[in-house]
């Protein structure tokens, strides 16, 4: 079981010797500690108490998410229609797409209940997928994402994920001695590029807004970010002609922006 607290999310087990079966008292433990502040968690349906998990997490307010799992795809229906609204990681940690054992991505992908996350670093999943992904089930229902680490934005070399040792080589990471990927050094803006190039005309571009923007804020059942509305939280990232980031404000304040000026 993997929680996260509202936003910057926190992953609180990559780990495989951290994770484990839903446990009640340790449920009650994390929300009664976390006093409102989890926003998501991530389980494996398949596991014994996964489906008491999924009715006291919603209980409580929480989104759950499919995700880290080896679960069938009866499994996976089973927890979308008990609450569980969100895919972790699309194809990733799960067992692949096949024809006769379809498993978790496609019952994720085929609900339009879910949103599916997904990580378009071009390591985890091939941009191609990607791009068929978000043509299949519609920028709506994808919400991209990093899976950065704290490796992210910085060169090659060695970093510490949780209790795991890392290394970063060409812009991969990889567990230390292993093929093993282990996060990613993907920033957001590197990603929105990405989907802004599957087409040439202004439809790639609105599918990048909202596949990392409107789409995750939904998600997470966020509503005050994630658009320009009046009421919303003033936060913006203003992007040039080349999509690279060139000013960022946060609650209405610039933290980061060009010496030209950006702000107009």
């Amino acid at each position: 079981m993997i929680i996260r607290r509202n936003l910057p999310r926190i992953i609180i087990a990559d780990d495989h010797t951290l994770l484990r079966a839903p446990d009640p008292a340790e449920i009650e433990s994390v929300l009664g500690a976390a006093d409102g502040t989890v926003r998501m968690v991530t389980l494996a349906p398949e596991l014994p108490g996964s489906d008491a998990a999924i009715r006291r997490f919603l209980d409580a307010g929480v989104v759950v998410a499919v995700g880290h799992t080896d679960a069938t795809y009866e499994q996976t229906r089973r927890a979308v229609d008990l609450g569980a609204t969100v895919g972790t990681h699309l194809f990733n940690a799960m067992p692949p797409l096949d024809h006769r054992v379809p498993g978790p991505a496609l019952a994720l992908l085929a609900d339009p209940r879910v949103t599916v996350e997904i990580i378009a670093d071009g390591v985890h999943v091939h941009p191609a997928v990607v791009h068929a992904v978000i043509q299949a089930v519609g920028p709506d229902r994808v919400a991209v994402v990093t899976d950065a680490t704290a490796a992210a934005g910085c060169g090659d070399g060695a970093f510490q994920l949780g209790t795991m040792a890392i290394e970063v080589q060409s812009g991969v990471a990889r567990v230390r001695g292993t093929s093993t990927i282990a996060g990613s050094t993907a920033t957001m803006d590197r990603l929105f590029r990405t989907v802004a190039g599957f087409g040439a005309d202004d439809a790639a571009l609105a599918a990048a807004v909202q596949t990392t923007s409107a789409t995750p804020a939904g998600a997470l059942g966020l509503d005050s970010v994630g658009a320009l509305r009046p009421g919303y939280d003033a936060d913006l990232v203003v992007l040039d002609r080349d999509l690279r980031v060139s000013a960022v404000m946060v609650h209405g304040d610039w933290r980061v922006q060009a010496t030209s000026g950006a702000g107009g």
